[in-house]
């Protein structure tokens, strides 16, 4: 039998169908998750952070926010505030899961320095309050969303908030949170 490739996997897995674990790294489709997940979309001056409330396959949008960080703040105090933020939303929301969408690939050694660093911040906060996390491609999390993977900020965007039948604006990195966490919801299988 032909090897399927990951768009027609994603895609035969979003109409019912199941994937198999192709990678360890790799998060594949069942059943989804039920309960209180946090999505974040890491980044040093605008880190969006998201909570839903996932149950039998439904949606609760719970809260959503852009953490705005000012260009005067020294790289080492946005690590602090993304720290001490994710601290207080997991302290708050008591989340089950955490859904983070995982790194791009970026030519730039000194802006990939910057966001691993972001990312760090964000996973010592999460594993500090031992919340489960589960990453993802960003073209994983659009697949999911939008049934394309090439999809862009405004599609994702609009589907999100049908989806969680958001009426108020949104950041596209609120958007992109939220998209991370519907994603976990509906494509994470427990170990």
């Amino acid at each position: 039998m032909a090897k399927k490739s990951t768009r027609q996997l994603w895609t035969d897995a979003l109409n019912g169908g199941s994937l198999k674990k192709q990678k360890s790294t790799d998060y594949q489709c069942s059943r989804g998750c039920s309960g209180i997940i946090l999505g974040i979309d890491p980044s040093l001056r605008g880190t969006g952070i998201a909570i839903l409330e996932s149950y039998e396959k439904r949606f609760k949008f719970i809260f959503s926010k852009r953490l705005s960080l000012e260009p005067r703040f020294s790289f080492y105090r946005c690590l602090g505030e993304i720290f001490g933020e994710i601290d207080e939303i997991v302290v708050k929301y008591q989340p089950s899961y955490a859904a983070v969408e995982r790194t791009i690939f970026v030519q730039n050694y000194k802006i990939a320095q910057t966001l691993g660093s972001v990312r760090g911040a964000v996973l010592a906060a999460l594993a500090r309050r031992e919340i489960e996390v589960c990453e993802y491609p960003p073209l994983r999390i659009k697949q999911a969303i939008t049934g394309v993977g090439r999809a862009s900020k405004e599609q994702v965007m609009g589907t999100v908030k049908n989806i969680l039948n958001i009426e108020h604006e949104i950041s596209s990195d609120e958007s992109d949170a939220l998209a991370a966490a519907c994603c976990h919801a509906w494509t994470f299988v427990p170990e």
